[in-house]
């Protein structure tokens, strides 16, 4: 196995559970991630200014081809979920990045809310791609 130089988008795999039931979907185009935090900052009277990061949690997206109705199910089971009992439940995000040296990281979104920002749009001839924003609590690393 030769080693490679740098990670390409190719290298990440991404699945979604949500109330315990994995969502599939199949062909997931583009995945965005990012930490959210909350800046403090102190600024004493002897000393130049002093600035902290404190975890908020992660945000981000990803889009996917629509391959089945697996999204537009998911969402309409949460929408009814809360219509009907006032309820809504948080999922997990999971991303599999396959390392320049060959070995798979996991790493775990958790207490996610999904939003479907993007439910495609169908014309002739073109692929319809579907979008789902999320919002962590935090991102914990299982391998």
């Amino acid at each position: 196995m030769s080693l490679k130089p740098f990670n390409i988008g190719r290298d990440c795999r991404v699945v979604l559970v949500y109330n315990g039931s994995r969502i599939d979907l199949p062909t997931v185009t583009g995945f965005d991630a990012a930490q959210r935090t909350h800046q403090l900052e102190s600024n004493p009277l002897n000393d130049m200014p002093l600035f902290y990061d404190v975890p908020g949690g992660w945000g981000g997206q990803f889009s996917f081809q629509r391959d089945g109705s697996g999204a537009d199910d998911l969402f309409a089971a949460i929408e009814s979920g809360f219509w009907s009992a006032g309820t809504v439940i948080l999922g997990s995000i999971y991303q599999y990045v396959t390392e320049c040296d060959g070995s798979l990281s996991t790493y775990e979104f958790i207490g996610a809310s999904l939003k479907l920002s993007d439910a495609g749009r169908y014309q002739s001839e073109t692929l319809v791609t579907q979008t789902i924003t999320f919002t962590a609590r935090a991102r914990n690393r299982i391998s």
